[in-house]
């Protein structure tokens, strides 16, 4: 299995061009990408799948349950990866392609992204992405909420991503 890289954020990513919510002005400044190969093809709501029901992902949703009162469960990351619901925990779509995902929370803070690149030898590169909103600022300048976190948000990252790769490798999966 390949080596979870960061790459630059693909111009064409949902993570990049969508601009809907309260404040669209407020996104763009900071996004990342993360990316990792499988060695079969992969569709979006398999990773999704994967994805929201990986293990680390799982204790994620004990702690939004228990601090936010967001419960979360498989069936729900199933109805969400293969479209027949548009929210899961504390998100919900924002938009979504036959190849991508984009997902909102409800605060308009964070931005989640989901993709699948089919690979010409049957691979596929996942790619898994973050976007966070700038806040106003003293005297009404803008700035990251982010902080000294963002160390911790890229590993915790390519951790997530790693377990949504072990996931489509081996657990079932929708198609």
């Amino acid at each position: 299995m390949s080596t979870v890289t960061r790459d630059s954020v693909p111009a064409d990513a949902l993570l990049v061009t969508y601009r809907g919510g309260r404040h669209p002005e407020r996104w763009g400044r900071y996004g990342d990408c993360f990316s990792v190969s499988v060695e079969r093809a992969v569709t979006l709501p398999e990773f999704v799948f994967a994805f929201y029901t990986s293990r680390i992902f799982k204790a994620e949703r004990l702690v939004l349950r228990s601090l936010l009162g967001a419960s979360s469960t498989d069936e729900q990351a199933l109805a969400l990866a293969t479209g027949t619901e548009n929210s899961f925990a504390v998100w919900r779509v924002g938009d979504r392609t036959a190849t991508q995902l984009l997902m909102c929370d409800r605060y308009e803070r964070t931005r989640s992204w989901f993709r699948v690149v089919p690979l010409d030898n049957g691979s596929t590169r996942l790619q898994f992405g973050s976007a966070v909103a700038e806040r106003s600022g003293p005297q009404g300048s803008r700035e990251m909420g982010f902080g000294l976190l963002l160390g911790l948000h890229v590993v915790y990252s390519k951790v997530l991503l790693r377990a949504a790769s072990v996931g489509v490798m081996t657990n079932s999966h929708p198609n």
